[in-house]
């Protein structure tokens, strides 16, 4: 079996003591081995061995660098200005000091430690240049402007290191958000699939149950004194029981085909055979039908069909046998389509064909009958506005309903039916 390679990687605080330590190392012993080529400076030992204590100090510092950049870069600051100062032998007693710079700005907050760099190291700039005023050989100076411009691109590389950090952070950021997006908006296709399954098969069910229940009245009724109209009702049922069966197939079969096949959807190329079939539930039905200049939309023509079917359904269930009037009407940009009812023919109970008591009326705010509220006024509405268009449900005066959509040629939404 082959190794797997892992990866050693210490704790950032440990990183940390270990780079103080090896700054105070260097420090120290660099300065320790320059000292004799700097006769004319401060030993270190003077003033109580003050030159290894700042040199010390200065690097073992570095420790909490990341925790208190700010307090880090103050504490080395002050140490190297006492140093050079104080006139102790020039070496890398600096590298602490380039160090808490950078860290200063890499860890520190953006603009206001960039300008607390740029006030710091002016003054230690200027307080370098004071201390080196009488510096013999005059060509150490050179050591002055090393440390100054060492200090600028300290911090410089430090604002690019946070710089680049923060452009990574906002990627990520903006990539995190991407994908929520690409999730919500994926949830929000299977919300909107979901709901155009359930509007189909409740229009579908819905419709189908109801000339059912229609027809299997008109059987129980003439059963014993007509028989020879049983078998007419009982074709009726089943040629309507397919049709609804077919249907649900086609719908359902989405959820099953795994190349997303879809079933054309019902369409006003089969208003006819809606017409159809209302007759045989009682119904007395016209239908009235302006040509069209041309085709329209899929979507646009299915939704007519179920507004339809739907409207054609609650005047059965609760209206019962009564003249229906379906109108078509084309404009240049919208389609409007209207049902309208003329109301009961006969008191509840009355009717010599169907034995079946008619129920009240769906409300025109469709929250359906006093007794059981429905969806059926509401989800031809949704269909309505998810094509751009409206939908008007009302009682009419002179009694009966009135079911009125306009639909949009155009469609105005991405939502409609593929």
């Amino acid at each position: 079996m082959q190794g797997r390679a892992v990866s050693i990687r210490l704790p950032v605080l440990a990183q940390d003591v270990l780079l103080a330590l090896f700054i105070t190392v260097m420090q120290v012993q660099g300065t320790l081995a320059l000292e004799p080529n700097h006769a004319a400076s401060r030993p270190l030992t003077d003033l109580g061995y003050l030159g290894y204590v700042l040199l010390i100090v200065n690097g073992v510092v570095l420790a909490v660098r990341r925790r208190w950049p700010v307090p880090v870069f103050v504490t080395a600051a002050l140490a190297s200005l006492v140093y050079y100062s104080f006139d102790f032998p020039d070496g890398p007693g600096w590298l602490g000091l380039f160090v808490a710079l950078y860290t200063l700005t890499a860890y520190g907050d953006g603009r206001r430690s960039l300008m607390l760099s740029g006030v710091a190291v002016t003054v230690l700039a200027i307080s370098w240049l004071v201390a080196a005023a009488d510096i013999e050989p005059r060509a150490a100076i050179g050591w002055v402007f090393f440390r100054i411009g060492a200090s600028v691109m300290s911090a410089a590389l430090g604002e690019s290191v946070r710089s680049r950090r923060f452009i990574a952070a906002e990627a990520q950021e903006r990539a995190e958000r991407a994908e929520r997006t690409r999730e919500e908006e994926a949830r929000g296709r299977v919300d909107a699939e979901r709901l155009r399954i359930a509007r189909e098969v409740h229009d579908t069910v819905a419709h189908a149950i109801a000339i059912i229940n229609v027809q299997a009245g008109v059987t129980a009724h003439v059963l014993d004194k007509r028989p020879e109209r049983v078998r007419e009702t009982l074709v009726a049922i089943e040629q309507t029981s397919s049709q609804a069966l077919r249907e649900m197939r086609a719908i359902l079969g989405v959820l099953r085909d795994p190349d997303d096949g879809r079933v054309p959807h019902p369409g006003l190329e089969q208003i006819d055979e809606l017409a159809t079939k209302a007759r045989d539930a009682g119904l007395d039905i016209t239908v009235e039908a302006t040509s069209p200049t041309t085709p329209p939309p899929s979507a646009v023509g299915s939704a007519a069909y179920r507004i339809l079917q739907e409207s054609i359904t609650n005047v059965i269930r609760h209206v019962g046998p009564t003249r229906v009037t379906v109108a078509l009407d084309y404009g240049i940009d919208v389609l409007e389509v209207r049902v309208s009812d003329e109301g009961r023919r006969h008191a509840p109970g009355a009717d010599p064909v169907g034995p079946h008591v008619p129920a009240e009326h769906p409300t025109s705010n469709g929250t359906g009958s006093a007794a059981e509220p429905g969806r059926g006024i509401v989800g031809m509405r949704e269909r309505c506005q998810l094509l751009g268009g409206d939908l008007v449900a009302r009682s009419l005066p002179g009694g009966g309903f009135e079911v009125k959509a306009r639909l949009p040629l155009a469609t105005t939404t991405g939502t409609a039916h593929r």
